[in-house]
């Protein structure tokens, strides 16, 4: 077992050994969809969960195994589970916290695909969803019953980066014996550590940073040992089968090896490129805790490393300016997704979030005219001078 501390150095070296595995250094890729027993009742021992081992790959791989360690250890959990999405981490989960008669208590703003699972998908099966705003904990505190579940938000939160104070939500949602799940894909455990601050399971999509090249599609659970067992057997196993691949995993595996170096250069454009959009006369309003104008920036700066690579913006002209805009990009290209090398933009209203009815989405904050900005890896001074040849109006494209 490596002795590495730092988060850069256990990315890298957590639970796992070269002489182990015949000196290869990047840890091997298990194709394999069952296991052989080395007898009968070595067999019978591992399906009574009486023998550590591996029985077949919809249930567990080394190659897995691994990531899940490593994901679980990044966050401070006990326990890690890697699934085929981000939703499969979500639906697998769900599933197995709630029943028929049960309640979800969830933030106001969630990705669109979460919340037509949670408002068109669990209600049918009897499940109450109800919509809080979380910005202010005390909301939560009067809503919350003995019927309360789940407790379940993001924060940042797509698209609009509204901020959720973990700690607080936490302690309001254990004082009703709630389960406290928190979407931790738009920080990553670089930034935001919720297990450390309160929460019960943390998921994400690790399509978007964790793997940050845009060539997988992978989810990840972390949480307490029992708690990812019972997901593992029955909300993965049995009800979803949202199975990771283990080439998927390699992958994985690969970009966290170069986490905290991507974070850190998404971090430092995005907070440049956000003062920039907000010094020029076409944006009417940036979305971005790193900004002294974010109305949560200081509850950004106790909980977040850093304040991230992710912004939203208004311009003057509204939906049609956006649009106007976002085709006259040179460089950055229009595509969702986030947390890749490139730079994205997409405008929610109409992809993303699009599960939301207009009234859903004016209810939950998200205007049509919200522009979503995933700034990538690119050359700083080339990210600025795209947007400002595509927003309407002078500006200067200066990496200050």
């Amino acid at each position: 077992m490596s002795t590495a501390k730092g988060f850069a150095s256990r990315a890298i070296h957590h639970a796992y050994q070269p002489q182990e595995n015949e000196g290869a250094l990047t840890p091997p890729l298990h194709l394999t969809s069952t296991f052989v027993f080395e007898t009968a009742e070595a067999g019978g021992e591992m399906f009574a969960g009486e023998r550590e081992g591996h029985i077949y790959s919809r249930i567990s791989n080394p190659t897995l195994d691994l990531l899940e360690r490593r994901i679980a250890d990044l966050e401070g959990a006990e326990a890690g589970l890697a699934l085929s999405s981000g939703m499969g981490a979500i639906t697998s989960t769900l599933w197995t916290l709630v029943s028929p008669g049960d309640e979800i208590i969830v933030d106001e703003t969630l990705y669109g695909c979460t919340f037509a699972y949670m408002r068109h998908g669990l209600t049918k099966f009897g499940v109450k969803i109800s919509h809080v705003d979380m910005t202010d904990p005390e909301n939560l505190r009067t809503v919350i019953s003995d019927k309360t579940r789940v407790v379940y938000f993001e924060t940042p939160a797509n698209p609009n980066m509204r901020l959720v104070d973990i700690a607080r939500i936490s302690d309001i949602a254990h004082e009703a014996g709630a389960t406290v799940v928190v979407d931790n894909t738009y920080a990553t455990p670089y930034l935001t550590r919720p297990i450390d601050l309160g929460a019960d399971i943390v998921l994400h999509s690790a399509t978007k940073y964790l793997g940050g090249h845009g060539d997988v599609v992978a989810g990840l659970v972390v949480g307490s040992a029992e708690q990812i067992s019972e997901i593992r057997l029955v909300g993965m196993k049995d009800m979803t089968g949202a199975v990771m691949a283990p080439f998927s995993a390699l992958l994985i595996l690969r970009g966290l090896k170069t986490l905290a170096l991507r974070m850190d250069r998404h971090c430092a454009s995005a907070q440049k490129v956000a003062e920039w959009l907000e010094a020029h006369p076409a944006v009417s309003k940036v979305f971005f805790p790193g900004l002294e104008s974010f109305e949560q920036h200081e509850l950004s700066r106790k909980q977040m490393a850093q304040p991230g690579g992710m912004i939203a913006f208004e311009l003057d002209g509204g939906l049609e300016a956006g649009v106007d805009m976002m085709n006259a990009l040179q460089m950055i290209q229009r595509a969702v997704s986030l947390g890749d090398a490139e730079t994205l933009i997409q405008h929610p209203a109409s992809m993303t979030h699009s599960t939301y009815t207009p009234e859903e989405r004016a209810a939950h904050g998200i205007s049509d005219g919200l522009v979503r900005l995933s700034v990538g890896l690119e050359d700083l001074d080339d990210i600025l001078e795209d947007l400002a040849q595509a927003l309407p109006g002078e500006a200067v494209a200066e990496a200050a």
